[in-house]
């Protein structure tokens, strides 16, 4: 099981902070017909007050969105507001509502590009990575210990539209709920990962995750499909550097939570080799900035420094 030291580092920073809402300004067409990108980028920049709202400050989209902030030259004395991601997706929701501007940090596979009408900016530098993939680690010793379940953790892969209809569901009922109508409407698929595994009478795994809605949704449907299979399935919510340090010391057994090469790719390297990388259970993931679409601007270098 998790150790209580593990359960008490998860607890301190899985938790969300304070909201913290964007102040922005109604943005006006000062562009004079939209001919002139520098004022309209200035406007911009001084309606969303030089500010970039963001999420929790362990995650790895805060520690990439801090090195933008100092590599981009045009991003000088903006401030990266860290908060948590229920704050961030009120603040955004809020602006688009008002129409106004406003620069987030921002993830896909998230139901926030099917509710809203959104875009990446840009990244020249390529603070962000290319495109990212979701991976499977598990403890040294899994595969010896519980073959069963191993099997399944290494044969589980989706694609992001499948993540993001989990995703969509649990705004209207909870993750377990929108896990098994994944689960019952796809069985064929969780047959694939299942196939030539053989039943288990109530053996105990515990999976960490990060405690974002992309994890909580692979975690869940990982979860009731090991319990199909009848283990016993703790799922524990943590930062993302306790999700390497709990895999990496044996006090937890899997996750399905990092993201590489860019987001988690610190974490993986200070712990790698003591873990077993399953490999990808999820391609075609993304991070960086995003606005509006409505907003005027393409790229992290539209964005004017503030002065």
């Amino acid at each position: 099981m998790f150790h209580f030291k593990w359960k008490k580092i998860g607890a301190i920073t899985g938790l969300s902070l304070a909201l913290i809402a964007a102040g922005c300004g109604q943005q006006e067409d000062n562009s004079g017909g939209g001919d002139d990108q520098s004022d309209s980028s200035a406007n911009i920049s001084e309606e969303v007050d030089h500010t970039i709202t963001g999420i929790e400050p362990g995650a790895g989209i805060a520690q990439a969105t801090d090195n933008a902030v100092e590599e981009y030259e045009n991003l000088a004395g903006w401030e990266h507001e860290k908060s948590s991601t229920a704050a961030m997706l009120t603040a955004l929701g809020d602006a688009i509502d008002k129409e106004e501007p406003i620069v987030v940090t921002g993830w896909s596979p998230h139901y926030m590009f099917a509710k809203w009408d959104l875009k990446y900016l840009e990244d020249p530098n390529g603070v962000y990575g290319d495109v990212e993939k979701i991976i499977t680690i598990a403890r040294q010793g899994l595969k010896e210990d519980m073959p069963e379940a191993y099997t399944i953790l290494d044969n589980f892969h989706w694609e992001p539209e499948d993540m993001e209809s989990v995703m969509l569901d649990a705004q209207e009922m909870e993750f377990e709920e929108a896990a098994q109508k994944w689960v019952d409407d796809n069985q064929d698929v969780v047959d694939e990962w299942t196939e030539g595994v053989e039943p288990v009478d109530g053996k105990s795994i515990e999976l960490v995750l990060t405690p974002w809605d992309t994890e909580r949704s692979s975690a869940n449907v990982a979860k009731i499909v090991l319990e199909q299979q009848g283990y016993d399935v703790t799922l524990t919510p943590v930062d993302p550097s306790v999700v390497f340090e709990a895999i990496a010391a044996g006090d937890a057994d899997a996750s399905l939570a990092p993201w590489m090469p860019a987001t988690h790719g610190a974490f993986y390297e200070k712990h790698e080799g003591e873990f077993e990388d399953l490999g990808e259970n999820l391609t075609g993931a993304k991070i960086g900035l995003v606005v509006p679409s409505y907003m005027d601007i393409d790229s992290i270098e539209d964005l004017e420094p503030a002065e």
